[in-house]
């Protein structure tokens, strides 16, 4: 019986590109360790089922499941029935603080929580189809029309019953209105960081981007998203360097150069935080 093919995390895969927005409809893989990037991933459930580990909890869906999760923290889709199909996409945190959720829910799902929902029905799986095709059409009006109605579908989910993992908590969504100009302004923060992010930037630089002050940017981000502005960038500069990470040639100290990182010393110690093992373990173990 022939091995299942697994995940392989590379420049051109989710970790390589953390500012773009992707959709997917396909086939999983099972991946043989946990990875990261610095997108909310959507994962609707076509056919079969999948189990997730993630950083600390486990999740098994099912067919007609729909699920959400910030992909900044280490997680793994371990195991997976041979008819599995799933769909969605990973957002980048500009379209996530698009969405009007309730800012209870945001901040769980930023914190680590993992929102699901069985509350779906026949036209999310020609939806989520069609999205990804218009996604991957190379038609810009196409594309921004799928990312607008997904956004649409998942506000959605605040009328409807839900659960919150860990500490579930099911039912109907009220939470704290949203406040559009908070948004608006973690938005143009998260711009400027996705534009910079390989440079030395530092909260005044990201504040001035905003037209806020520093100290109110760094309240309102860490309130938001329940990360510092610098941790942020630390993990767009990570899921960076861990896709640079899996070519047989990389050198560690390059890695962390090309990554923005002004020293070695602070790259493995970020990593180290992240991942829980050094890079130069991390690149080893992609090579095996």
């Amino acid at each position: 019986m022939p091995e299942r093919p697994f995940y392989q995390p590379g420049a051109s895969s989710v970790e390589g590109l953390p500012l773009k927005l992707q959709m997917f409809h396909t086939q999983p893989l099972v991946m043989l360790k946990p990875h990261w990037h610095a997108q909310v991933e959507v994962n609707f459930i076509v056919r079969g089922s999948v189990h997730y580990l993630m950083n600390d909890h486990e999740l098994a869906l099912s067919a007609g499941e729909m699920c959400l999760f910030w992909g900044g923290l280490p997680h793994q889709m371990d195991d997976l029935t041979d008819d599995a199909i799933y769909a969605g996409a990973h957002l980048p945190l500009v379209h996530f603080f698009r969405l009007h959720l309730p800012a209870d829910i945001r901040h769980r799902l930023m914190t680590g929580a993992t929102l699901v929902t069985n509350a779906t029905d026949q036209s999310d799986n020609d939806n989520f189809k069609r999205w990804n095709e218009y996604a991957r059409s190379g038609d810009p009006a196409k594309a921004e029309h799928a990312v607008n109605e997904l956004l649409l579908r998942l506000e959605r989910v605040r009328f409807e019953p839900y659960r919150l993992v860990p500490g579930s908590v099911a039912g109907q969504g009220a939470g704290n209105p949203f406040d559009q100009q908070s948004s608006r302004n973690v938005g143009r923060m998260c711009d400027y960081i996705a534009e910079n992010f390989l440079y030395d930037i530092d909260c005044v630089t990201i504040a001035s981007a905003a037209d806020i002050h520093p100290k109110y940017a760094m309240s309102l981000f860490k309130k938001s998203t329940g990360m510092t502005l610098n941790e942020y960038v630390n993990l767009l500069r990570l899921s960076y360097a861990q896709a640079l990470l899996m070519h047989e040639d990389a050198n560690v100290l390059r890695v962390a150069m090309d990554s923005g990182f002004g020293s070695l010393s602070a790259f493995n110690k970020s990593f180290r935080k992240l991942a829980g093992m050094s890079p130069s373990d991390f690149r080893r173990a992609g090579a095996r």
